[in-house]
């Protein structure tokens, strides 16, 4: 078969090869000392009329048997004698060649090939080519033969070269990159040694064609052979094809000859080579298929990598090939262009981006004129694009950035310690700023203008992030609209833009963490707009939960967006803790933030922290004006940042913005009260306290509004302009919420965990805290009518849940301050006196109690005065209509604290007589007895009050 030609010896036993070894040197012998017969003249003798042009019969004559392929069979045994050559008399393998046959059997074998060649199939045609191979590493590469091959092939690159129960594993190969092609001719250059696994398996790896085009090599890489110069076999090549040929060529047929040209471009005259293929593909027709164009742009850029390889200048190369590439992107943009005409043309569009890429990615300089390949084409084809296509054109960018960067570190690392001349450091520089100045002037305006799309492709984060740090490493390469200061110009557009998409702003800021770029931000107003993004970025992070903006062109799916995202916000928070202005904000405030793995909701807490800590210790009055002006600089417009928030469906997000301004609320509050940052507290509490329809955010509020109570409260307190109105919203916000969340029947867990309850507990009583606490006695609990103001003698609806919350307002506080305590007082003796419920009842008799107990201790001078006053008004009001009750109410009072109702008693007293003068029916018995019943409860002062009514 002919796929065991090479690995099927004639030598069926050693001592055959024995023989045949003694007998070639015999006859070797025989020819240096007697002038005989050579060993390869007797073969080509014997051999000879199995390939001569003689019938059959007579081809055959002299064999023991019938051979079905003679030229085969003379292929086989040629190589395999040929390989003996290698043993010396003694049977010991040699490295060199010790008998080494003529080309005259050969060149008969190449004859006899073309004449018969047209009958044979690929498998016999390989094998044939695969021993001249053989033959030409065991000896020299022979021009002849060459030219008898390459005069069958020339007139078959259309063919395939397959053999098809072999597959097509390494055959008739389109090689989808310029390197890949490249590589292809490498190997071709480079065959493997004769007795190699990749030698023996050639037949199975390669077509015939392949073979011979490294046949073609060995004989190339020879300076002369026999007299006949390298220039003969180029002469011999070129003579093949004519602009009819060329426009012949199938897909297939221009793949070979590609091959073929960079197998002989890598063996001679690299320049003339090119330049004739170039020729050669202009006679291509210019409505060629985009299948032939692809082909020829490959090609070209194949021969253009072989050029960088070499060191030579690739422009004219390049400029061929950037003029036919801008045609092509001119089509693929016109509005008049079919869809499949724009999807064929895609395909050496993508394959011009791919191999522009390898043609960067593989140069140690970019000092050969790389920047033609970087041409007007980019202005057509990038707004032309397509998602899918888009993201291709988008990664190229990104490679070509990548390596410009690299490189010309390395070129700045190195010049000091290179020998170069100053001028050809210079010369160098000046190629990388025209590469940088190309990628500026036809990629970056479509970046700018595509910024502002609310569907961003993926990667445009990753090329903003490219050219800022560009512009970091060659400032002087960015246009003029983007000096002086173009890292600061690229960063407004793509981090600092309020317009720009929160995911892009994200992942750009989180591609900068470069330790040199964050320290050239040394200027104020850069450092908090880098801020003021994080802000936003944290803020909007659980937009893309959202159903209207699930459109976002991201190559992550939903669930895994969440992780990325998180992991890009986590290193973008680490990025600023960096900056030279937050870290001194946290050093000043005395806190620090997890550093190794920060989370982004808690190190912006961590810093509102920071802030208002700062703020509060300024003493000086322009220094606290100008921390106000940085403070509101680093949040920016906080409210058009959470509205998206607010109108979403994401429970998370909504959480998350509310807990955000509860904290700003809070810890800034004294700065809030200020003239410049009370506009920003107007807005939040209208927007976010008392919007018309709360039901969305009823978890977010409830889990946040203690943050705004108790900075609402204490911004009221320092408000100099606008303190009434705060403290009138403060009421409103308290009514609000504390009738949102009370139950209607009492429940214990409920109400324990009210967010009004919660934000006015304290472990330490505090100033603040009573503030605030006096708020919501007095403008929510004592004046409304739905918590414990009576309307007329009706009770409030929710009377019992109202004095359930007051107790625990009580209880869960320390306070002693008796005008606080007493608020409340006038309600509970109402409720005491006009409701029979027993929950009320004991509800408020608690809530007394705890009143009474604290404002007890609170006054080591007898009876509180407040408390007093408090009963007095309270026996005034309803003297004359609810004396019964009064008593009754006063009987719960004096078991709770006796001197208080023994203080009242000349008044009580007073009050009964008045009532009864104003009867005018004498002494009222049923009065009397209710009285004294409470009078017994009072001691002495009691039974001398008694004795002296019944006087």
């Amino acid at each position: 078969r002919p796929t065991e030609a090479l690995s099927i010896h004639h030598c069926l036993c050693p001592c055959t090869k024995e023989l045949w070894v003694l007998l070639m040197h015999l006859l070797e012998r025989r020819h240096k000392v007697l002038h005989r017969q050579s060993f390869w003249s007797y073969m080509n003798s014997l051999l000879r009329p199995l390939v001569s042009e003689k019938p059959a019969a007579e081809q055959l004559r002299g064999l023991p048997a019938q051979c079905k392929d003679p030229l085969g069979f003379t292929w086989w045994l040629v190589i395999h004698v040929s390989m003996l050559g290698q043993y010396n008399r003694n049977g010991t393998p040699q490295t060199e060649l010790l008998l080494q046959g003529t080309y005259s059997m050969l060149a008969l074998c190449g004859y006899n090939f073309i004449q018969v060649v047209q009958g044979l199939l690929e498998e016999q045609i390989r094998m044939h080519v695969h021993c001249c191979l053989s033959l030409s590493l065991l000896w020299e590469p022979s021009t002849s033969a060459v030219s008898a091959l390459w005069e069958y092939y020339s007139k078959n690159l259309n063919a395939s070269f397959s053999i098809p129960w072999l597959g097509v594993s390494g055959v008739g190969t389109l090689y989808k990159t310029p390197m890949a092609l490249l590589d292809q001719a490498r190997s071709c250059c480079s065959p493997s040694p004769l007795h190699s696994p990749g030698h023996t398996q050639l037949y199975r790896a390669a077509s015939s064609f392949h073979i011979f085009l490294r046949v073609l090599a060995l004989c190339l890489a020879q300076d002369g052979v026999g007299g006949v110069p390298q220039r003969q076999i180029k002469g011999r090549i070129y003579s093949k094809f004519s602009p009819k040929k060329m426009q012949d060529l199938s897909e297939t047929g221009l793949m070979n000859f590609l091959l073929l040209f960079l197998v002989v471009a890598r063996q001679v005259e690299l320049e003339d080579v090119a330049s004739r293929a170039c020729e050669l593909l202009g006679f291509l027709p210019s409505n060629c298929s985009t299948g032939h164009r692809t082909l020829v742009w490959r090609g070209q850029l194949s021969l253009l990598l072989l050029f960088q390889e070499r060191g030579l200048d690739v422009g004219a190369q390049a400029s061929w090939l950037a003029s036919s590439f801008n045609e092509t992107a001119k089509e693929f943009y016109s509005k008049t262009t079919e869809v499949s005409r724009k999807l064929a043309l895609w395909r050496p569009l993508s394959s011009y981006l791919e191999g522009v890429a390898e043609v960067f990615e593989t140069s140690a300089n970019l000092n050969l004129s790389q920047e033609k390949l970087l041409n007007e084409g980019f202005d057509w084809l990038l707004p032309a694009c397509r998602v899918s296509e888009l993201n291709s054109a988008l990664s190229f960018l990104q490679v070509v950035l990548a390596q410009l960067r690299r490189v010309h570190q390395h070129s700045a690392q190195s010049a000091p310690k290179s020998s170069w001349a100053p001028s050809s450091a210079s010369a160098v520089k000046e190629r990388h700023l025209a590469v940088a100045a190309a990628l500026w002037s036809h990629f970056y305006p479509f970046l700018r203008n595509l910024r502002l799309s609310q569907t961003p492709p993926a990667l445009l984060a990753d090329a903003a992030a490219g050219f800022t740090l560009l512009a970091f490493d060659l400032p002087s390469s960015a246009p003029h609209d983007l000096q002086p200061s173009p890292v600061q110009s690229v960063m407004q557009s793509f981090g600092w833009d309020d317009m720009v998409h929160p995911l892009l702003v994200t992942r750009y800021l989180y591609l900068l963490e470069n330790r040199e770029l964050v320290s050239s931000l040394s200027r104020d107003s850069a450092q908090s707009l880098s801020v003021r993004a994080w802000f936003r970025c944290v803020l909007q992070q659980h937009l893309h939960k959202n159903t209207d903006v699930d459109r976002l062109i991201w190559v992550t799916k939903r669930a895994g967006l969440g992780r990325v995202l998180q992991k890009q916000l986590c290193e973008l928070t680490r990025l600023v803790l960096k900056l030279p202005e937050v870290d001194g904000l946290l050093h000043r405030a005395g806190l620090q933030a997890t550093v190794t793995k920060p989370e982004p909701a808690s190190v912006l807490e961590v810093f509102v922290k920071a802030v208002g800590v700062v703020y509060g210790g300024l003493q000086v009055l322009s220094e606290r004006s100008s921390m106000a002006t940085r403070a509101l600089d680093y949040i920016g417009d906080i409210m058009k940042y959470i509205k998206p928030s607010l109108v979403s469906k994401s429970q998370e997000g909504l959480q998350l913005v509310y807990w955000a301004v509860g904290c700003i609320v809070k810890h800034w509050s004294p700065l809030l009260a200020t003239s410049k940052a009370q506009q920003l507290l107007f807005r939040i509490v209208d927007g976010l306290l008392l919007p018309h329809n709360i039901t969305q955010q009823d978890k977010a509020l409830r889990d946040s509004l203690h943050l705004y109570l108790q900075g609402l409260s204490v911004s009221a307190s320092l408000s100099q302009s606008q303190g009434a109105y705060l403290k009138e919203q403060l009421r409103l916000v308290t009514c609000r919420y504390l009738d949102h969340f009370l139950p209607a029947s009492p429940s214990v867990g409920i109400i324990a965990n009210h967010p009004v309850l919660l934000s006015a507990c304290e472990v330490h009583p505090t100033p603040r805290g009573a503030a605030l606490r006096r708020t919501i006695l007095r403008g929510a609990l004592v004046s409304s009518e739905n918590f414990l103001q009576f309307k007329g003698h009706a009770p409030p609806p929710r009377l019992a849940s109202a004095l359930m919350f007051l107790s625990e307002l009580l209880r869960r506080n320390s306070d002693s301050e008796p005008t606080l305590l007493t608020l409340p007082l006038p309600s509970l003796l109402r409720c005491l006196m006009m409701v029979n419920d027993p929950q009320v009842k004991k509800t408020s008799t608690d809530a007394l109690q705890l009143v009474l107990e604290r404002c007890a201790a609170a006054s080591t001078q007898g009876p509180c005065d407040q408390i007093n006053a408090v009963l007095q008004s309270f026996v005034k009001e309803n003297e004359g209509v609810y004396d019964r009750q009064i008593y009754s109410v006063l009987e719960t009072v004096s078991v709770l604290d006796p001197p208080l109702v023994q203080a009242l008693v000349p008044i009580l007293s007073r009050s009964l007589r008045h009532t009864e003068h104003k009867r005018g029916l004498g002494k009222n018995i049923a009065l009397r007895s209710a009285y004294k019943k409470l009078l017994n409860l009072l001691g002495e002062r009691g039974q001398a009050e008694i004795t002296g009514l019944e006087a």
